[in-house]
């Protein structure tokens, strides 16, 4: 799943890519993933594209005020077209595309734009077109995000004082922190050396200050590397770029000790033992106990 920093370079890439460029049309394939019907999506036709933005997991295309908004869900991603005038018409229910965005044509002819595509059966990509971000349910829900200024360890010692969620939970809840998935929360508590089963509030304000610097710097880090990538390039940059998450069985590079996993019945995590958890593996699946 794109996560932050991921989503962030796609948002750069369109403000270089996209901005000042009109839109000449956009091509809804996968219908169920049209989560709005007013204003319809062919009013983005014409209006030039003023910005590219994110929040959270959130991709957000201005286009004169109305905003072209989607979430990539675990499976989706965005592919860059620099030409789209030979594009084979979109067939519904056919492949992975789920919506073709056309940008007008260069001086030379060639239209540019890019595809939303969507591997696997469980569809959930979801796009919107709105004249106001806030009005996306997704959006509205989001908690801080944690590269805005206002994001500080006094900020993060308020969210984990109160709550009883372990903390690799906390950190993927998009409406306590944004942007955090599976991958950058397991990255965020390897830096860290935290269990991701210990509970939220019994941090020490120590433990938050640490914690709240390996977020810091996991985001931004992965945010650098990623800077001036091609879109189609950003998968293999964040997966180059892990330390333990999608390792399971290789040395952690900080220790040696090999990376663990846990498993649950839609997802993984993965941590180091000698890193994390004082050198003894977690227990097993979803009946695992915080390992102090």
């Amino acid at each position: 799943m794109p996560e932050l920093p991921e989503v962030e370079s796609l948002a750069e890439f369109l403000r270089e890519h996209a901005v000042g460029r009109a839109i000449a049309g956009v091509d809804v394939v996968a219908f169920q993933a049209l989560k709005t019907v007013d204003p319809p999506v062919t009013a983005l036709g014409g209006l030039i594209v003023t910005g590219a933005g994110r929040y959270g997991k959130f991709l957000d295309l201005d286009c004169d005020g109305l905003h072209l908004i989607f979430h990539l869900a675990r499976a989706g991603w965005l592919r860059w077209r620099d030409d789209l005038t030979g594009a084979r018409p979109v067939r519904p229910g056919k492949g992975p595309l789920a919506v073709r965005v056309r940008l007008t044509p260069d001086d030379d002819g060639r239209a540019p734009g890019f595809e939303l595509t969507e591997a696997g059966t469980q569809k959930r990509l979801a796009v919107y077109v709105t004249e106001d971000p806030a009005s996306v349910p997704g959006v509205a829900a989001l908690g801080p995000d944690p590269l805005s200024p206002s994001f500080t360890a006094d900020t993060l010692k308020g969210i984990v004082g109160g709550s009883r969620m372990q903390i690799k939970g906390l950190l993927r809840d998009q409406k306590v922190i944004a942007g955090i998935g599976n991958a950058y929360s397991d990255e965020v508590l390897h830096v860290a050396r935290m269990s991701p089963f210990k509970i939220a509030s019994s941090l020490t304000d120590a433990q938050v200050a640490d914690l709240y610097e390996a977020i810091i710097t996991t985001l931004r880090d992965a945010v650098a590397r990623s800077r001036g990538l091609a879109a189609k390039d950003l998968k293999t940059e964040k997966k180059s770029g892990l330390r333990v998450h999608g390792r399971t069985g290789q040395k952690c590079e900080v220790c040696g000790d090999t990376v663990r996993e846990v498993s649950f019945a839609d997802s993984s995590l993965q941590y180091c033992p000698t890193c994390q958890t004082g050198g003894k593996p977690l227990a097993d699946r979803r009946l695992s106990r915080l390992l102090k």
